[in-house]
């Protein structure tokens, strides 16, 4: 007898992020707006790009939504607070006053600023990424979710999804969020937080 988990025994990570989902997009229905602003924040390897995937996915009306990683946004291994702050200056800040956002990529391997990409104001919008959500982010936020996950799972997930590369800066990343978490609290602040394994 195979000792391999059947194939019709759903995922635990799968259910919870799918029931994440389905409440987040709940509360969008119920909003009513054209253009909502989601923040997804959590740890490292917590689920906010899955997540976040599923809410495009499965967008109310299979409208178009705008999705941008921090991951994307990060000036290198010490920048969770500069990526925060110019996703908060070149992203949320435009799309909450109907103008046109514009952000840069950062291209990893070069450390250094790559190619623009618009943000159109009125159309959805989701940022998901450690430390997004803080005082400043969270007023202009429609719905705002914390991920948490035990800190075995996240690692495992994270040096999974991002390999060797990653594995040196683990705890350097680790103290950026924790010095976020201490500092914005960000569990209070958000509407919705669920606990993933």
């Amino acid at each position: 007898m195979s000792s391999a988990p059947s194939r019709s025994k759903p995922d635990p990570l799968a259910r919870a992020l799918d029931t994440a989902a389905t409440q987040v997009l709940a509360d969008v229905v119920r909003l009513s707006a054209a253009n909502p602003v989601i923040l997804i924040d959590g740890r490292s390897g917590a689920g906010k790009s899955s997540l976040a995937r599923r809410l495009v996915a499965l967008w109310p009306g299979r409208g178009r939504v705008q999705s941008v990683a921090m991951d994307s946004i990060y000036p290198g291994w010490d920048g969770l607070d500069a990526g925060v702050e110019a996703a908060f200056a070149s992203i949320l800040h435009p799309h909450a006053r109907g103008l046109v956002g514009v952000w840069q990529r950062w291209d990893w391997e070069r450390s250094e600023h790559a190619e623009a990409h618009a943000i159109d104001p009125s159309l959805p919008l989701i940022v998901e990424g450690a430390g997004i959500l803080t005082e400043k982010t969270a007023r202009l936020a429609d719905v705002s979710v914390w991920l948490d996950a035990p800190a075995a799972a996240r690692r495992r997930r994270a040096l999974d999804r991002d390999g060797e590369a990653y594995r040196p800066h683990w705890e350097r990343w680790a103290h950026q969020e924790s010095v976020h978490i201490d500092r914005d609290d960000p569990r209070a602040r958000a509407t919705h937080v669920f606990e993933v394994p």
